[in-house]
């Protein structure tokens, strides 16, 4: 029997999604044992809200997940006006599905890019990243930042759209349906891609449900879970899209749904740009240290391209939240699923199991 050799994947390595490690046991290039360590990032956010004013807490909740932080700021929006009773606009709740179908876009190209370095592949990272520049060209445009953009503001949004900017929107979407075939035809559809992610990391339907994953974990497990459609928000349940999934529940399964899921994106994004209604964007908020919430709670989810993430939030009859707790796919899929698919599996797997996953350390770290 060879000796175990213990080695740490990460922080600093580029097969992470993040700034996490994995301690793992290898016998050989066979991993008998793995642990999540994290750490290693900014946290504390649930706390550094409580002790902010409501206005001032919206621009804390978004490094809550980097590669996509608009579902986090949608979140503590809508439970703020949950608790304040505030209704906003029709036209505020079409803008932010639009910058929300914008953000899961740019995420899975974002994903797309690192799966495709995990595997080795030169040059889907490359088209990947460059694709993703021009979404984030919109967010600079719309909001003046590209990743973070507190921008999804209680009451509404925090501006409206610059003239032209719905059509400049749609000449992104027809580059990307342009481009879209080939990723097919490089990636999902290649040989060698399919070796390396056919049968890894396989996660049972009965597994997902029970252990609580969601978003494109569970969706390649054949189960169709998404709060756009199981408990509607915003503008979703007036907008045409399907739910995809995959039956074989293994790390290609978890690509195949990403892939499609941009299609549908894509899709709602072409409904909003058509059916964008006018009016105002912000309604009238009380003045800033008057701006108290209910000795109440609520509890609202927003569908990430990584899974549900779901925000409980109590006020206290003051201008702060008395506890704010956050609930992300990555608490469940970066130490109950991860360190269970990485036992048995082979180091070079490691990098394409995570990232599967879709795995942001900051909603551990929380």
């Amino acid at each position: 029997m060879s000796d175990v050799i213990k080695i740490f994947h990460g922080p600093q390595h580029p097969g992470v999604t993040g700034n996490m490690s994995m301690e793992l046991d290898l016998d050989g290039e066979t991993i008998r044992r793995a642990v999540t360590h994290v750490g290693y990032l900014h946290r504390g956010f649930e706390k550094l809200v409580e002790r902010r004013t409501l206005i001032q807490a919206f621009t804390i909740v978004c490094r809550i997940c980097v590669p996509e932080p608009d579902p986090n700021e949608e979140n503590l929006a809508r439970g703020i006006e949950e608790l304040a009773g505030l209704e906003i606009s029709e036209r505020a709740q079409f803008i932010r599905v639009l910058v929300l179908e914008l953000a899961r876009l740019q995420a899975h190209l974002l994903w797309l890019a690192g799966q495709g370095g995990s595997i080795g592949h030169e040059v889907v990272p490359q088209w990947a990243i460059g694709e993703r520049d021009y979404i984030l060209d919109l967010f600079e445009e719309l909001t003046g930042g590209r990743v973070y953009h507190m921008y999804i503001y209680p009451g509404g949004v925090r501006r409206d759209l610059p003239d032209g900017f719905l059509d400049r929107v749609a000449a992104v979407l027809d580059q990307l349906e342009q481009r879209l075939p080939e990723y097919d035809r490089i990636f999902f559809e290649n040989a060698g891609v399919k070796k390396r992610l056919q049968g890894v990391g396989v996660v049972a339907a009965e597994e997902a449900v029970a252990n609580g994953y969601s978003g494109p974990v569970i969706r390649g497990s054949g189960v169709a879970r998404d709060v756009r459609r199981d408990a509607p928000y915003l503008v979703y349940d007036q907008l045409e899209f399907d739910i995809p999934t995959q039956s074989a529940g293994d790390a290609y399964a978890r690509a195949l749904v990403r892939r499609a899921e941009m299609n549908q994106s894509i899709r709602i994004l072409r409904q909003v740009i058509d059916r964008m209604p006018p009016g105002t964007i912000q309604c009238k908020l009380p003045r800033h240290h008057k701006f108290t919430l209910p000795r109440a709670e609520t509890y609202v989810q927003t569908e990430s391209a990584r899974g549900a993430f779901g925000y409980y939030l109590a006020g206290d009859g003051t201008e702060y939240l008395r506890r704010l707790q956050v609930r992300g796919p990555s608490i469940v899929h970066a130490f109950t699923l991860l360190e269970q698919l990485l036992v048995g599996a082979q180091l070079a797997d490691v990098a394409l199991i995570m990232n599967s996953l879709g795995i942001c350390p900051p909603e551990i770290e929380r």
